[in-house]
């Protein structure tokens, strides 16, 4: 670029006739560059392209897309003020955000604008580690006591003598157990409430095996993957005499809990639990008494109490588990002791038991909403749309203002400097080879590799017309 920077140079001072039109100052002596002369049918090579670059002055070498509005077609036009493109079709960066300095400089109380940007990014940090946080929550169950109040009840049917319209009936009694769970202030009242049934894995109603034999004294009912829940269970039975009966409800864990040995039990202070805190009271009890060992980390020694309950004296911890599946029984069954009475004036008798239940707890339910809400999430994303227009209009408006405040310093050299930059973009776009501006003067075939350059052309086309000559004659060269 030594030969076009000459030139730039020059045109940097150019000058008004007298009459007006703008004349050329006279052209300095090109230094001495010969380029390699190319071989036999080969393109010579473009002047430009031998040349090492020169880095044009800062501020008016663009590229000829910066010179243009977001969105506006490519021309060889002066910025024009244009809207911005459509913003949702591209990725926004948070880079795509920030204002430019220059921005800011001239502008002040664009600092807030980067002050709630840098809030922003620390509030999305917050937000996205909270939600971490609620999916792994809710990977674990989640639940909470409540009370279940079971209610009891019984009537008494007397016998009824047969009559001329009617027939008669034996003494009969009906047991109904029903049940609901006591309302929580905090429940939402529209949301559906469970069925009694649905709390227990199996209900076994046993009657008084003297008055109705071995093989009709039980009421059983059990769980199947077809099961309809109901709302309670209802036993009719003929009778006219006070019966005593057992009513065996078994919860239903949900996830299943297993009763503890009862050494194990005492040891832990669990009675009741699932097997993952069972797991984790063991790992507390080996790490409060330091059994683990100081050598071999995977071994557990075992003291007096561990050694009699699990038969060693020194055990691995994947052998936790399996050691651990004789020693869990099924849960034990809530037992109600009742008596159906007969007697009295009422004939409907009731009683009332209060049961702990675990439940899902309802911060669950709403974690849930929140992880599955979009609304917010579409409102937050077009306001970042916005952000994105705005942050672009400033950009192409800032442009627009260098683009003028530089041609109101020095029309003349930004002229000449615009026109170079689009002369660049256009030889880039079209794909041209060489440097057609200089090519077309005269003094550029002035230079010491021209004459070469042409005494080679004729020599080249002296060769093919003698090789098409002896072809035709026949003449072949030995």
């Amino acid at each position: 670029m030594q030969q076009r920077g000459a030139f730039l140079q020059s045109g940097g001072g150019m000058t008004n006739s007298p009459g007006g039109m703008m004349q050329r100052p006279p052209q300095p002596q090109y230094p001495n560059i010969r380029p390699p002369m190319p071989g036999p049918g080969q393109k010579r090579p473009a002047p430009s392209d031998t040349r090492p670059n020169q880095q044009q002055p800062k501020g008016y070498s663009l590229p000829l897309t910066s010179l243009h509005s977001p969105g506006a077609n490519r021309d060889f036009t002066h910025p024009t003020s244009g809207t911005p493109g459509n913003s949702n079709k591209k990725k926004k960066k948070l880079a795509d955000k920030i204002l430019p300095q220059k921005v800011r400089d001239l502008v002040p109380e664009s600092q807030a604008y980067m002050d709630l940007l840098a809030f922003e990014r620390k509030l999305d940090s917050t937000i996205m580690r909270k939600r971490l946080d609620i999916q792994e929550a809710l990977k674990r169950p989640m639940k909470q006591k409540r009370k279940l109040r079971i209610f009891i009840s019984n009537t008494f049917y007397p016998a009824k003598e047969a009559t001329e319209s009617e027939e008669g009936t034996v003494a009969s009694w009906e047991l109904r157990v029903e049940g609901r769970l006591l309302e929580d202030p905090k429940s939402d009242p529209s949301k559906v409430k469970r069925k009694f049934s649905s709390f227990f894995k199996s209900l076994v109603i046993e009657l008084d095996k003297d008055l109705y034999g071995p093989d009709n004294h039980l009421v059983e009912w059990h769980r199947t993957p077809t099961t309809q829940e109901t709302d309670g269970f209802q036993v009719k039975r003929p009778g006219d005499k006070n019966v005593r009966c057992t009513i065996l409800l078994l919860l239903d864990y949900q996830p299943l809990q297993f009763k503890l040995d009862p050494r194990l039990a005492r040891l832990l202070g669990v009675h009741t639990q699932t097997r993952p805190v069972i797991i984790c009271a063991l790992w507390q009890y080996i790490k409060t008494h330091k059994l683990q060992d100081q050598h071999e980390r995977e071994f557990i020694n075992c003291d007096k109490y561990l050694e009699q309950i699990f038969s060693c004296t020194k055990m691995k911890f994947a052998e936790i588990p399996q050691r651990l599946t004789p020693l869990l029984h099924p849960p034990d069954p809530i037992v109600i002791n009742h008596t159906i009475s007969v007697e009295g004036t009422e004939q409907k008798q009731t009683a009332c038991y209060d049961i702990d239940v675990e439940v899902d707890d309802t911060l669950k339910a709403q974690m849930n909403s929140f992880l599955l809400s979009t609304a917010s999430q579409q409102e937050i994303q077009s306001l970042d749309n916005k952000i994105h227009e705005t942050v672009e209009t400033i950009n192409q408006l800032k442009t627009n203002r260098e683009f003028f405040l530089s041609f109101a310093k020095d029309p003349q050299q930004f002229i000449n400097k615009w026109i170079i930059s689009q002369t660049r973009d256009l030889k880039t776009m079209t794909d041209v080879t060489g440097n057609p501006e200089e090519e077309r003067r005269a003094e550029y075939y002035y230079q010491n590799w021209a004459e070469e350059a042409v005494c080679r052309y004729f020599y080249t086309k002296v060769q093919q017309k003698r090789a098409e000559l002896e072809q035709a004659l026949g003449i072949r060269n030995n």
